[in-house]
């Protein structure tokens, strides 16, 4: 463990924190477990956000098995949680290193003792180059891998490995709908502007994201994503005449196409016989129930995950936000206490799962919620349902990526559904 993940364990924890509750002593990070919250209890200041440590587990090992059976790696998005001991956790059990998308998010990942990093992303220009610079200098064991998609982004990293004082590997970035070179002409560009600075810039591979490419029709996805794919095996070809010798990396893959990545690219990888394809898929370990519950279920309609014999639906839901209801203020409504700040909101509303009442849970069927305000959740209530003041609800969110996000610590359940451990957030 890094002196920064030890120091982390003993930082303290105060009712300052949401989910801890009002007037608790100060207490480490490593301690939170021994206090035995339960947040369907009312054990917790509410609204709190958890992790289901057990759905994490087995969401892990399942795109581990995944990237083992079709033998490709992993660098998973360190954006989704911003969770240095989750990135930590990540790296011991087998992945490969991780993705940052920008110097924040490298900045605390290094600290942690995750060296290993893809800056899946430009970073602007020069004085962005000298900032990455710095921080390389600072982390003199960072092994990282840069994103360029046009001859300004070369130039900002040749920046960043002059002030570094060492050599820095480019990944090659082909894309559309977002960033990324658009062309066999644009990428013959970045490749003539990389060569310009031998002994500072090194060709590493090709990235990309098919995310930017998808549509509502699942067809026209389809197409465009492997037009990309194509467009990405045509631009390593290119990488790869001019390194004939070096270890390269194909990586692209988010959380709903990752299949269609390891379709275009797996052979790609193994037919060069010295590249590596690798997967930053963050969000699965996590999964949902909105977004990726819809993108796993169109993955399992088209027979995207084969690996022995497990399927796309075996993926479970990790995160849970809980609030109380504070007011029944007119039949057919409930107000929760959360709202915006709380929870993601950008890809569906939060999903109401189960009513906690008097320790007794029963399921929240009938219960829709219908918009929120900062700090108010409106809940469409069945006619003659029981909802009450005080009756905790269990949601289910969508899009891990912007509810994590609102949490400066996120709190796992075992099994028993006590809180034994927490995680501390970094989103700057």
């Amino acid at each position: 463990m890094s002196l920064f993940l030890d120091a982390l364990l003993d930082s303290s924890l105060d009712d300052s924190i949401r989910g801890v509750p009002p007037g608790t002593a100060p207490l480490r990070l490593r301690d939170v477990g021994a206090q035995g919250w339960r947040p369907a209890a009312g054990d917790m200041a509410l609204p709190v956000l958890t992790l289901d440590e057990d759905a994490f587990a087995a969401n892990r090992d399942l795109i581990f098995a995944y990237a083992r059976h079709h033998g490709v790696a992993l660098a998973p998005h360190a954006k989704t949680p911003m969770a240095p001991q989750i990135a930590s956790g990540l790296v011991e059990s087998g992945a490969w290193g991780a993705t940052v998308a920008n110097l924040q998010q490298a900045a605390v990942l290094l600290r942690a003792g995750v060296t290993r990093l893809i800056l899946g992303n430009e970073i602007g220009g020069l004085a962005s180059g000298r900032r990455l610079g710095a921080l390389l200098a600072a982390h003199p064991d960072a092994d990282l891998r840069a994103f360029a998609d046009s001859p300004a982004a070369v130039e900002t990293l040749a920046a960043a490995a002059q002030a570094a004082g060492r050599p820095l590997a480019v990944l090659i970035e082909v894309g559309a709908g977002r960033g990324g070179a658009r062309d066999r002409a644009a990428v013959d560009a970045i490749l003539a502007t990389v060569l310009k600075h031998p002994g500072l810039l090194v060709l590493d591979g090709v990235a990309t994201y098919e995310g930017a490419v998808a549509t509502s029709d699942p067809a026209e996805t389809a197409a465009n994503i492997a037009a990309l794919m194509d467009r990405t095996a045509e631009a390593f070809a290119l990488v790869r005449a001019l390194a004939p010798e070096r270890p390269l990396l194909l990586t692209a893959g988010g959380s709903a196409f990752f299949d269609m990545v390891v379709a275009g690219l797996a052979t790609v990888a193994k037919a060069d016989g010295n590249a590596t394809l690798v997967l930053r898929s963050g969000a699965i370990f996590f999964h949902d129930h909105g977004t990726y519950e819809r993108a796993l279920g169109a993955l399992d309609a088209r027979r995207g995950f084969a690996c022995g014999g497990a399927t796309a639906a075996d993926f479970r839901p990790a995160l849970r936000l809980w609030a109380e209801v504070l007011t029944r203020p007119e039949p057919g409504l409930a107000i929760c206490g959360f709202g915006m700040r709380d929870s993601s909101f950008d890809q569906d509303l939060p999903r109401p799962l189960r009513i906690h009442r008097d320790g007794v849970a029963r399921s929240a069927d009938g219960l829709r919620v219908t918009r929120l305000n900062d700090q108010h959740a409106f809940i469409a209530v069945p006619v003659g349902h029981d909802l009450a003041v005080g009756d905790i609800v269990e949601f289910g969110i969508s899009h891990p990526c912007t509810c994590i996000d609102r949490w400066r610590v996120l709190f796992g359940l075992g099994a028993d559904g006590r809180v034994r451990s927490a995680y501390r957030t970094f989103f700057g």
